[in-house]
């Protein structure tokens, strides 16, 4: 069996993909978006973490988190979160045979995409991937339509301008395949 290895940088901040095991059709993160909250509100009493952007779509999320000085368990704090969701569902989800061996739900997938920030530009980088997403994915046309993501933060500090990342307004098909837009984004205040 393959071995992950994973990065562990105390107080660092990550980008994060989380998937649903069954993607296809399923809508289950925004209808249960209230689960969801939940299950981030008890984990951060817990165990504290920073959420720098998020977006959270039907069937996955990403994330990017800053955790506190001396601390890179961020692999913990995923699993409460999945496991919290998890236990408020009903039963009823499909479930394969080594999961069931093992007593797990399959409403996640097992693992999840974890990138360490390296500098500033690697930061905005990578708000700017998660604010673009649902634009990306086709749930919106415009950033500001997406009821589930940081975006809607970002606008109200000042850090973007409303008409950010609208699908028509993007220069060239490959810089909005890619998920930029006109504007660059600004960095929060955050000692970085």
């Amino acid at each position: 069996m393959r071995r992950y290895v994973r990065t562990k940088v105390p107080g660092g901040t990550c980008f994060f993909t989380v998937n649903l095991a069954e993607r296809s059709g399923n809508h289950l993160l925004v209808d249960r978006i209230d689960v969801l909250r939940e299950s981030f509100r008890a984990t951060r009493r817990d165990h504290p973490f920073r959420i720098e952007a998020a977006v959270v779509l039907p069937e996955h999320l990403h994330m990017l988190w800053t955790l506190p000085e001396n601390d890179a368990e961020f692999s913990t704090r995923w699993a409460l979160i999945k496991a919290r969701f998890s236990r408020a569902l009903e039963p009823g989800e499909r479930c394969s045979a080594s999961r069931s061996r093992r007593r797990e739900r399959g409403v996640w997938q097992r693992r999840f995409y974890e990138h360490a920030i390296r500098d500033e530009q690697d930061f905005a980088r990578h708000v700017e991937y998660i604010h673009w997403n649902p634009v990306k994915h086709g749930w919106v046309e415009r950033a500001v339509d997406w009821p589930h993501s940081s975006f809607h933060g970002y606008v109200r500090a000042g850090l973007l301008p409303v008409d950010w990342a609208i699908a028509e307004k993007c220069p060239s098909p490959r810089r909005r395949k890619l998920g930029f837009a006109a504007q660059p984004t600004q960095l929060p205040s955050s000692g970085r």
